[in-house]
């Protein structure tokens, strides 16, 4: 029986992902690294209220089999550029690195596709810095999930988001070959992969989206 870290459990993938972890007899604990009290309850959750900006108080707690970050912003939310950089780019980082400090065996992040340390945009270029950061990590396995549009039901509006998901959706038909990690994908798909990932002996490290479809199943 194994112990999950949940970071970013109240999210689109993060929130599917709980549901999968608690419903999976292979974990018996599940900890979820939350703010505020989260709105579902169940015997193997441990909920702990987590100071996001001082995560060194927190080394005890990163303890445990599995680690899934799926914790990410917007702009909107997190207009100050300083914020935005911690949480998007220093936050996993800094996480990942207590977790193999404490012999967690897998780390499984939820980056975005077409992420790219030298990007010009800072949302794609701090993803490919994380993801950079975490293969130096040297895991004992590590996934590095990179969706595309995510198509669910969010909490927060998202406007842009919502355009871009509705042109690319009528475009998927033209997605063949190399361009089929374009296509929206469901988020409770990416959830589902996300646990295939830690359970099952994938040769890769990075999946794309349409990589990510595959191995939901």
């Amino acid at each position: 029986m194994k112990t999950a870290l949940l970071f970013g459990s109240s999210g689109l993938i993060g929130g599917h992902l709980l549901n999968i972890l608690i419903q999976n007899n292979d974990y018996n604990k599940i900890k979820i690294f939350v703010r505020s009290e989260p709105e579902t309850i169940d015997s193997k959750i441990e909920i702990i209220k987590t100071d996001f900006n001082n995560l060194k108080k927190h080394i005890e707690d990163i303890k445990g089999d599995d680690c899934f970050f799926c914790i990410g912003t917007t702009k909107q939310n997190s207009p100050d550029k300083n914020e935005y950089k911690r949480i998007e780019r220093d936050m996993p980082v800094e996480i990942a690195k207590i977790a193999k400090t404490n012999s967690v065996n897998c780390f499984v992040y939820v980056s975005s596709g077409f992420a790219d340390p030298k990007n010009s945009g800072a949302y794609l270029r701090y993803k490919g810095e994380v993801e950079e950061e975490l293969k130096r990590l040297d895991f004992k396995k590590l996934g590095i999930m990179r969706p595309s549009f995510l198509m669910g039901n969010r909490k927060e509006k998202r406007f842009g988001e919502k355009i871009g998901i509705f042109l690319f959706k009528l475009l998927s038909p033209l997605f063949l070959g190399p361009l089929k990690k374009m296509k929206p994908i469901q988020s409770e798909k990416v959830a589902h992969a996300i646990i295939n990932v830690a359970q099952k002996d994938y040769k890769q490290t990075i999946f794309e989206s349409n990589e990510i479809v595959e191995a939901s199943y």
